[in-house]
């Protein structure tokens, strides 16, 4: 050996822990590898929450399906509570604006909007979000509206979000 490999085989390199449970404060969390869709770390991964703005992954899908980006929605209802851009009957945007403004500030009205366009209107919907969670195997998952506001009917738990997600980032 070198003097330099010598010295370098005498030097102590701190030793990895092999395993760790992470600390994490949320009630529930999980972390999955968006290719194979192997779960890598759960904690309480179908205790069923709130989905709040959550919700407007599935908004987003169920839109995108039916509207083209260029299609022309009018604001039907006027929707104040929680993070909104201000929209008012009568307006008029394409669904390609509607769909950044739900998906990056998470604005409800926009979310209103949308549903309030839908051939069923907002009841059909929101019938359609739950038919495309059932198709999706999303079974602990449920919604009451299309921004994620009604806490008490809009649900999921972990392992259907993070499906649910991995599902809207190949989109």
């Amino acid at each position: 050996l070198s003097v330099a490999q010598e010295q370098d085989s005498k030097i102590e390199y701190p030793m990895l822990k092999t395993s760790f449970t992470p600390v994490i404060s949320a009630r529930s969390a999980i972390v999955m590898d968006f290719e194979s869709g192997v779960v890598l770390y759960e904690k309480n991964p179908t205790l069923r929450l709130s989905s709040a703005s959550t919700t407007k992954i599935m908004t987003a899908l169920v839109a995108l399906e039916y509207f083209k980006p260029d299609d022309i929605l009018v604001v039907k209802k006027e929707a104040w509570e929680g993070s909104t851009l201000g929209l008012k009957t009568g307006q008029r945007f394409t669904f390609e604006n509607l769909l950044y403004a739900l998906l990056l500030p998470s604005t409800n009205d926009t979310a209103l909007t949308i549903a309030t366009n839908f051939e069923g209107g907002e009841t059909g919907f929101i019938e359609k979000m739950n038919e495309s969670a059932r198709n999706l195997n999303l079974y602990n998952t449920h919604f009451d509206d299309a921004s994620g506001l009604l806490d008490d009917g809009d649900y999921t738990n972990a392992l259907d979000l993070a499906r649910l997600t991995s599902i809207a980032l190949k989109n």
